[in-house]
């Protein structure tokens, strides 16, 4: 993430809260961030220098202007005008991390073998929420390599629960008693 997407990303954050829109523009932006992601061409297009920069606009307005709110439009037209598309991602972070600490909420990352149902997602919300005192999103990743059990990344922890993670710890205590 560069300093262009912090700056960017917190004066869009300051604009939604002052007009207390960060909870509609949030989702759209998260909406316009799969969009893009889909659809890299799209980037490329309105980066294009040989279109013209108000067809690039329009084609903004076009896409997105009836659907989003004013103030994101515009952010994206910004953007388009400086050339810092590519920067949309990092100021889509930046936008999620201050709505966070100003929401109390905190992202999980839970990594496990096999997919998680959704009760066993609520009960494990729930313990975190518990742990934390915050409101807790959990964003469930897939890795074979876990085995068994499952590994949980908030606020710059990490819990591991896993079989190799107890193999792990059970290692390092033998290697403290034989030395």
């Amino acid at each position: 993430m560069t300093e262009r997407s912090r700056v960017y990303g917190s004066s869009l954050y300051d604009l939604a809260a002052e007009e207390k829109l960060t909870e509609p523009i949030r989702e759209q932006m998260l909406a316009i961030k799969q969009i893009l992601r889909e659809n890299p061409d799209y980037i490329r297009l309105l980066s294009e220098p040989s279109i013209k920069k108000a067809e690039r606009l329009g084609l903004i307005d076009k896409a997105f202007g009836g659907s989003c709110e004013k103030y994101l439009v515009s952010f994206l037209k910004l953007l388009c005008e400086k050339g810092l598309l590519g920067e949309y991602e990092g100021c889509c972070e930046i936008f999620a991390k201050r709505y966070n600490e100003d929401n109390n909420i905190s992202e999980a990352v839970v990594t496990s073998a096999v997919a998680l149902n959704e009760s066993q997602l609520s009960a494990l919300k729930e313990k975190l929420t518990a742990m934390s005192g915050k409101k807790i999103t959990i964003t469930a990743k897939i890795d074979p390599k876990v085995l068994a059990g499952i590994k949980v990344e908030l606020d710059g922890k990490q819990l591991d629960g896993t079989v190799s993670g107890r193999l792990t710890g059970i290692k390092r205590k033998l290697d403290e008693v034989v030395m």
